[in-house]
């Protein structure tokens, strides 16, 4: 079993610096991109161990030409932390609930799930979406902690976002899809959002919304591109009724037990940071 350098761990638990005008830019936009906030040394481990982790789960063995658009577009394998104490080390990090509890401005975030998002060579664009359209959660505090786990120039396929389009409605019932990318393509034209896209320098970590949407050009490369994401949510976020089949599969999957109106504390959406 992999293990990780005691100075990684001291890394991953140290606190981290948020100014008021990041707190500001995101309470605006809906998204942040922070340089630095892991050392080389640090991404160095984490693609080792959740590269190999990816390896060994992965079930997508179809050729890229007998795939659908949302197949193309990344190796997808969710909640690796189940799977590996490393990685649980990894997706437990302090610093990184810190920072994503000071963006959304809560006292505290607990865990909603990771997952991988390994774009292949040759892989497909990642639809223009909003990831909450998939979750059964009362509230719009909600965060995605987007790593690369290497440096990402724009023909790897970096996230690209449509600053404070969270504030838009419309498209809301969109799940990842040919359509939802020409629907929201000019939705988001029209409503006048500023497109934001550019390179990731190695250790640089984006943070969006659930409601922002998003969306990731190909990969040109002949490289994977690796990417590991945390979700996080409010510490006392609650349970909504689904409003989709999609919402449905993710309570039963990610809040197994948790009733409709309750705090979503199942075993599976631990406290990872919580103000002291």
């Amino acid at each position: 079993m992999k293990t990780i350098p005691q100075a990684v761990l001291d890394e991953l638990n140290s606190p981290f610096d948020i100014t008021d005008e990041q707190v500001n830019f995101f309470r605006e936009n809906g998204y942040i991109k922070i340089a630095n906030v892991l050392s080389k040394e640090v991404i160095a481990a984490m693609d080792e161990i959740i590269s190999e982790e990816v390896t060994r789960l992965n079930t997508q063995h179809l050729a890229m030409k007998d795939r659908d658009t949302y197949g193309k577009a990344f190796l997808q394998i969710m909640n690796i932390w189940r799977n590996s104490e490393a990685v649980k080390q990894i997706v437990f990090s302090k610093r990184l609930g810190q920072i994503a509890s000071d963006l959304l401005e809560v006292s505290g975030v607990r865990l909603y799930h990771d997952q991988a998002l390994y774009k292949e060579p040759s892989g497909g664009h990642t639809p223009w979406h909003a990831d909450q359209y998939y979750w059964p959660l009362a509230s719009p505090k909600t965060v995605t902690a987007w790593i690369p786990l290497q440096e990402t120039p724009l023909e790897f396929g970096p996230l690209e976002f449509s600053a404070s389009s969270f504030k838009l409605t419309d498209g809301r019932d969109k799940a990842i899809s040919d359509e939802s990318q020409e629907l929201l393509d000019q939705l988001l034209k029209n409503s006048g959002f500023r497109h934001s896209v550019a390179p990731f320098s190695l250790g640089e970590v984006s943070f969006h919304t659930g409601w922002l949407y998003h969306r990731a050009g190909p990969n040109l490369t002949d490289k994977m591109r690796k990417v590991m994401t945390m979700i996080y949510m409010d510490k006392d976020m609650t349970l909504k009724a689904p409003e989709n089949k999609n919402q449905q599969a993710d309570w039963d999957t990610w809040c197994p037990g948790v009733q409709v109106g309750a705090l979503v504390d199942s075993p599976l959406n631990p406290v990872i940071y919580a103000a002291v």
